[in-house]
């Protein structure tokens, strides 16, 4: 599949195990793996920072193979999922910062194009998350009240 805003088709991808048991070797239990996620959680972590710390420090390569369910699912069962998706979050914090640099460099056209393009892809975005009911059915990105959603 070809990217967005790049010519490249890419050809990198996961390669996830045929078998979706978890491991032999792997001693802990569900319960104990949601309280790590929780605790992850309450100190301000996104999903997939949760993930990288299960997969390195506790051997959890797939949460889902071992709980049955994926870590924001978790998380929202605790009542403790973010309130905007997170790949939504990071284009935001990056429209962010790159407007923030526009600010003092006003010249840096090629700055002004990537934002553009950046934007194009939160609008599209939010499109997706309101049809799928994941964001409320009025809500919309506004530059201008952007970085009070980032802090």
């Amino acid at each position: 599949m070809g990217r967005m805003h790049a010519p490249g088709k890419g050809i990198a991808r996961r390669a996830l195990p045929y078998k979706r048991s978890p491991p032999s070797w792997l001693k802990v239990t569900t319960a104990d793996i949601n309280e790590k996620i929780c605790n992850l959680a309450k100190k301000g972590l996104t999903p997939s920072q949760i993930g990288v710390i299960l997969r390195d420090s506790e051997g959890i390569a797939q949460v889902k193979q071992v709980t049955g369910q994926k870590i924001v699912r978790i998380l929202k069962a605790q009542g403790l999922a973010p309130e905007i998706p997170e790949d939504m979050y990071m284009l935001i914090k990056k429209a962010v910062a790159v407007r923030k640099h526009l600010e003092k460099n006003r010249k840096d056209k090629d700055s002004k194009f990537r934002l553009i393009l950046i934007e194009s892809r939160i609008h599209r975005l939010a499109r997706y998350y309101r049809t799928t009911r994941k964001l409320p059915s009025n809500w919309k990105y506004e530059s201008a009240t952007a970085s009070t959603i980032v802090a």
